[in-house]
């Protein structure tokens, strides 16, 4: 067989790790792997009938070639958010233009089946987050063969407790969070970290709760920007050395606020998000008169090499993945669940959101981590 195998959305640590450890295995069984350039972006962009694009997009992978990889983060595949199903006018390929008019969005689904087609790919092995495992199901559903693999640092990939890059996610976080505290007593200020989060307030929960953060912002809780602001302060009366800290999911919303928004709508129609840190930065300022440090971590939680949790997880994944192409398993995503290694549907990922349980985790009232009762829960809760 020959496999194909992408990474698409957001970088994590841990993706050229789970990468190798796919090409390994497959190697061992005599089979192909050929690796797609920028997500999606790769299939889309290149022309069965021009060489040249397929050089510049598709990437015979060796165990020579990836020999080293794991040893970085990021991706060396490089990563994209384009949409194949969504391609506006202008990002049509000139190769393709005289097929596709107007502003679209237009959907070139076919095209990238051609494209599978004439390149000999047999399976699929997508890695990436609900954007890019979204097409990973169309794909499924015109018929093609798909392994997917679940990454993002969110933690909130349906159907699944676990996402790659997690871990490595949240060891950043408390790291950064312990490093900021001097700055923050030395001067006696309040702390205000945005992390990244757009619909789970998973990476600022676990966070604030291993690095024992005085107040956590989510995703799922608007917030009463006075409510905190007073909180804080009681907090960094109470601190001996007279600072606090609160951490902010970036997809977290004032109480009679919306979501902090910038730019145009990407192919899977999500705009920018970020600026709640500095928002509720400047607000608590203003309305308590007290100093503000203000940090926002987001890419530095995704740089850098995996911890080992990430790289244990990747190439489990990936050895799970690859054993399921050689069977030939398709439509499914490896995932872990109850602790335990498994796959399941890969419609799954198109049946909700995976959020936090504000029930169980979160004080609404406290605005800050409540973790009592962990028996039977998953690891990362």
């Amino acid at each position: 067989m020959r496999i194909g195998i992408l990474t698409g959305g957001g970088d994590v640590p841990g993706l050229n790790a789970c990468i190798k450890a796919v090409v390994n295995r497959l190697a061992n069984e005599d089979h192909q792997v050929t690796g797609i350039r920028r997500g999606w972006g790769g299939l889309t962009y290149t022309n069965p009938d021009d060489p040249d694009t397929i050089t510049a997009n598709l990437l015979p992978l060796t165990k020579a070639n990836v020999r080293t990889v794991d040893r970085s983060g990021g991706t060396f595949l490089h990563t994209s958010r384009t949409n194949p199903s969504r391609v506006k006018g202008p990002n049509v390929p000139d190769f393709l233009a005289g097929q596709y008019e107007g502003d679209g969005p237009h959907d070139l689904t076919p095209h990238i089946l051609r494209v599978l087609e004439t390149q000999g790919i047999d399976v699929l092995i997508p890695i990436g987050g609900d954007d890019t495992l979204s097409y990973a199901l169309r794909m499924h559903n015109e018929g093609f063969p798909v392994i997917a693999i679940p990454k993002t640092m969110d933690n909130d990939v349906h159907g699944t407790d676990y996402a790659l890059g997690f871990s490595t996610a949240v060891t950043r976080g408390v790291h950064f969070i312990h490093n900021l505290r001097t700055s923050s007593g030395s001067h006696e200020r309040i702390a205000v970290v945005e992390l990244f989060g757009r619909y789970s307030g998973d990476t600022s929960l676990i966070t604030a709760y291993l690095a024992g953060v005085d107040r956590a912002i989510i995703s799922e809780v608007p917030f009463d920007i006075d409510k905190l602001g007073r909180l804080l302060v009681t907090d960094k009366a109470a601190n001996p050395s007279n600072y606090a800290m609160v951490t902010v999911s970036e997809g977290a919303r004032l109480a009679d606020g919306d979501l902090m928004l910038s730019g145009e709508a990407d192919a899977y129609g999500h705009r920018k998000l970020g600026g709640i840190g500095a928002l509720t930065a400047a607000l608590i300022k203003e309305r308590t008169g007290t100093n503000i440090i203000y940090q926002q971590v987001g890419y530095l939680m995704r740089s850098g090499a995996p911890d080992s949790l990430d790289l244990m997880a990747a190439s489990n994944y990936a050895v799970m993945a690859a054993d399921l192409a050689i069977e030939g398993q398709s439509g499914r995503m490896v995932a872990l669940r109850g602790g335990t290694y498994t796959h399941v549907p890969i419609s799954i990922t198109g049946e909700g959101l995976k959020r936090v349980d504000v029930g169980e985790l979160y004080d609404v009232e406290e605005y800050r981590p409540k973790v009592r009762h962990v028996l039977g829960r998953p690891m990362f809760l």
